[in-house]
């Protein structure tokens, strides 16, 4: 009798576990089945249902990029840059420093010319920038589109609402290294210099980024990226390409500066009219437009002849805007002070990387370029 007591309990078991794996299964689907109808009733739900697909598409079509350096059936300028890729990438991890994952091992050919169209906005009479929250990274005061349409759509959303918008395109993008972003075809058609400062900038992101600061984020890789690509080709011998890329930056930080000048020009004149009513509304407005008339002089007549990588024959057409205004300051935003430090530590990159990123991390409840300041002012020289 005991035998068959026991084997009928342990079969009474036996299904109770199975019943409660089928309630678990069913609870499980539904829970997902919850969050997705969650996302889709909700726009930035549905922005991160289409920025995943997107991203899916690109994992999906990645391709070794060792293979296809040595296929000949690959045309012999893609090769070549492909093959730059990979020597930069390496560069990066072995004398940079960078965590390279396996970011830029592969690359996706896309069905289109752009990437994504980013969105920046500003209030029209204060230097407010709009900023989108998403996991992971924060507050960021952009917003990437895949599609052209969806961008000009939510430019239009948020120009009714009052905020000027700036519109401009993205070759490249990092995950931080959540995935092994590919190599894309966007980015692959830029120049050799600008190809390698791309690369090393991406992969400084993987190193570092502090979440909620944006420009600190974009404005040091733009830094690490240059300061890094031109090392690159002086350290191949290419003394022509290291001097252009040098070149390049120091244009980067002439129009730095210039953005930095109408920022404060702007704030000053804001600050003059601090109500909130309709008159200071309306004469922050005028003051704006005779700033902007400032700017454009100072743009044409003082920056453009100092420029000598740029093709300055447009200058006299840009049009102003304070969204203009803040979206140059995510790349451009106090270049010099990574210069100082830079400098400070004898002008080797890697420590720099290593002095900006720990002072950035010990600090995070501090505005990070405070916390280089302070840093330059105590710190002796090496």
């Amino acid at each position: 009798m005991a035998g068959p007591a026991r084997e009928t309990e342990a079969g009474r078991a036996s299904g109770r576990g199975r019943r409660w794996w089928r309630v678990a299964r069913r609870l499980a689907a539904a829970l997902v089945v919850a969050g997705l109808v969650a996302l889709v009733a909700t726009r930035t739900g549905r922005y991160l249902i289409r920025a995943a697909w997107e991203e899916g598409k690109i994992l999906r079509g990645r391709r070794p990029i060792v293979a296809l350096a040595a296929d000949r059936t690959t045309d012999a300028v893609t090769r070549a840059k492909l093959r730059l890729v990979l020597e930069a990438r390496a560069f990066a991890a072995d004398s940079v420093r960078l965590e390279t994952g396996e970011s830029f091992t592969q690359f996706t050919q896309l069905d289109r010319d752009t990437l994504v169209v980013l969105v920046s906005a500003a209030r029209r009479d204060r230097l407010l920038v709009h900023r989108w929250w998403f996991p992971v990274v924060g507050r960021v005061p952009y917003k990437g589109f895949f599609d052209a349409d969806d961008a000009r759509a939510e430019a239009e959303r948020l120009e009714r609402r009052g905020y000027d918008t700036a519109l401009r395109p993205a070759s490249a993008f990092s995950t931080l290294g959540w995935f092994n972003d590919p190599l894309l075809s966007t980015t692959l058609r830029a120049d050799s210099l600008d190809l390698v400062d791309t690369v090393i900038h991406e992969l400084l992101h993987n190193s570092f980024y502090a979440p909620g600061e944006a420009i600190f984020n974009e404005s040091f890789a733009n830094f690490v990226g240059a300061r890094g690509a031109e090392w690159f080709f002086r350290a191949r011998g290419d003394t022509a390409a290291a001097a252009l890329v040098g070149r390049r930056w120091e244009d980067e930080r002439r129009l730095g500066a210039f953005w930095t000048w109408s920022y404060h020009a702007l704030d000053s004149a804001f600050a003059e009219y601090p109500a909130d009513d309709e008159p200071s509304r309306l004469a922050r407005l005028a003051a704006r437009d005779t700033i902007y008339a400032r700017m454009l002089g100072v743009l044409v007549d003082s920056v453009g002849p100092q420029l000598t990588t740029r093709d300055t024959r447009l200058l006299p057409q840009v049009r102003f805007t304070n969204a203009l205004i803040m979206a140059r300051r995510i790349y451009l935003t106090e270049l010099d002070l990574f210069e100082a430090v830079h400098a400070r530590e004898g002008h080797d990159l890697p420590r720099t990387i290593a002095r900006v990123t720990a002072l950035a991390a010990a600090h995070r409840d501090r505005d990070p370029y405070d916390v280089l300041r302070s840093w330059l002012a105590e710190a002796t020289p090496p």
